[in-house]
Formats: C-alpha cells, structure tokens, sequence
C-alpha cells in the first residue's frame, strides 16, 4: 500500500504536465495560425515563445515520466539526464528563433504591413484564457518538484506574451499604431531569449558536472569534518544526474579509534540532511603500516570540484 501512495503524487504530477502541454500545444497552433491568417508577427513571435513552452512542458512530462524508469546494464544511473540532454538542444534552438524574430520585425518597422487587429485580438484573449487555464492545471507544486516549477515559469511568460498581443491588436484597431506589433514581438522574443539563456546555462553546467548552485566543496568537507566527526576530508566531487538529482564522491579518513561503520553512517547523514545528496560514495582511508590511507594522485592536492 505505502508504493501504491508513494506512485501516486509522481503519476498525478505527470498527469497535469500533460494536460498542460496539451493546452499549450493547441494555443500554439491557433496562434500560429492567427499570425498568418492575420499578419501579426507578433501573434508569430508569441505562437514562437510558446513552441518553446511545448518542449519545456513536454522535458519536464518526460524527466518525471522517465526518471521512474529503472537503471540497465548500458545506463547505471538510468534515464535521468535525458530531461538535459533535449533541454541544452531546445535552448541552442531558441536562438535561431530570437533571430528570426528580431530580423523580421525590423523589417516591419521600417515597412509596416497591413494587419487584420479584429482577428488578431480575439486569439490573443483565447490564448491569454487558455493560459491562465494552464496554471490552474499545473496548480501549487512542492518546493522540491523542479519540473513543475520550472513549467510554470514558463507558462507565466506565454501569459506576458499574450497580454502583449493583446494590447498591441488594441493599439492597431483603435489607434492605427501598426508598429506596436513588430514592437511586442521584439518584447516577446526577449522572453525567449532570457527563457533560453537561463536554460542553457542551467543545462550546461549539469552536461559539464559543475557543482549543484549554492553548494561549495569546501563547505561540503568542513561540514562533514565538524558534523560527522571525521578527521579528515579530501578528494570532493559533487555534481547533478540532472536537475535536483545531487552525486557525490569524497576520501574521510575516520578519527583515531573510530568505528568506520559508524562514520561511514553520519558521513551520509550529513550530506543528506544538510546538502541534500542523496547518493553519495564514500571510500575511508586508513594511515597504518599496513593499510596506507589515500592513493589517489591527486586527493592530498585539496578539495576540487567536479
């Protein structure tokens, strides 16, 4: 009964995830639809931002979905970092959209083109409706649930979009501003590129096994060592499986006449509660004349890390 309870917040999760990419993608479509029945880019150019929100949506079911999925013999860790492996290539892909958008518009602003505005405001509010929609099906999320709050940060930037396209269809039907949309446009594509910029960086950082934001390998040892009761902590490593997902590897060498088995056990204690790592490899060094303690090249070089 407990796995039963434990599987059903994870698949109710996934369940909202993919409702929500649903609506997304069905908002995309008509907007994108919209833009070229009506000429507004910047019905395009949102239509464009909220592409990207399909696939972050469509990452974050994913990462839920597989991340349940056990390991292999070819994959020990699993699926995992599949969920950044397509976020680093959606991101590198949203630039070439940036690009394309910011072109456009300029060109539209120096030869404005004739938009139908009725037709552009009433997608704009459908949008803006079914967005709002989105967030009442992603709902309040854990503190700990990544995935869907990083979807909802998308979500709330397809919103900005839509309100832009919104007033913009306002401004060319009531007051003839034709330039207002390549103007949101411009706007909408600045959304993206932060959207993009952040996500890249994020994704990068996993792919190159940096340290997990707000945790320090020094600190991580200095804890260890004044926590766990250990005498000594080198050879640190700690990076991300992917987004939440903490590692870690480090050489302790136990305090003179302690018990390893009992310093092994605080070791992952304090890593867990304190830093949250919740897979962690720990070797023990020994200095006697028969058991040398570290022999490793570089674990007396200091802390490092990974």
């Amino acid at each position: 009964m407990s796995s039963t309870h434990s599987h059903a917040p994870a698949h109710a999760g996934e369940r909202r995830l993919l409702l929500a990419f649903a609506l997304t993608t069905l908002a995309m479509l008509a907007e994108a639809a919209g833009g070229w029945l009506s000429g507004s880019l910047a019905l395009l150019a949102d239509a464009g931002h909220m592409l990207v929100d399909t696939f972050a949506l469509l990452l974050a079911w994913g990462g839920a979905h597989f991340a349940r999925r056990p390991a292999d013999a070819l994959r020990s860790f699993g699926y995992a970092r599949l969920e950044v492996l397509i976020g680093y290539t959606n991101a590198l892909a949203q630039f070439v959209l940036v690009a394309w958008i910011v072109v456009e518009a300029i060109s539209r602003l120096l030869a404005p083109t004739p938009i139908l505005s009725g037709w552009m405001f009433a997608i704009g509010v459908a949008g803006l409706f079914v967005n709002v929609l989105v967030l009442m099906t992603l709902g309040h999320h854990d503190h700990d649930d990544l995935n869907i709050a990083g979807a909802r940060l998308h979500v709330l930037g397809d919103l900005l979009g839509s309100i832009g396209v919104v007033i913009a269809a306002a401004a060319i039907g009531y007051l003839g501003w034709l330039w207002a949309d390549p103007a949101v446009s411009i706007v909408v594509s600045l959304l993206i590129l932060a959207s993009a910029w952040r996500l890249i960086r994020r994704t990068a950082h996993i792919l190159l096994e940096g340290t997990p934001e707000g945790v320090e390998s020094a600190q991580v040892a200095a804890t260890v060592r004044r926590e766990a009761g250990i005498a000594d902590v080198h050879h640190v490593h700690i990076w991300q499986l992917a987004g939440g997902k903490r590692m870690a590897t480090l050489h302790a060498r136990p305090a003179a006449g302690g018990d390893p088995g009992v310093a092994l056990a605080a070791i992952q204690r304090v890593l867990r509660e304190r830093f949250r790592i919740a897979h962690a490899t720990v070797q023990l060094d020994q200095t006697s004349l028969e058991q040398p303690g570290c022999i490793a090249e570089d674990c007396h070089a200091g802390v490092h890390r990974h």
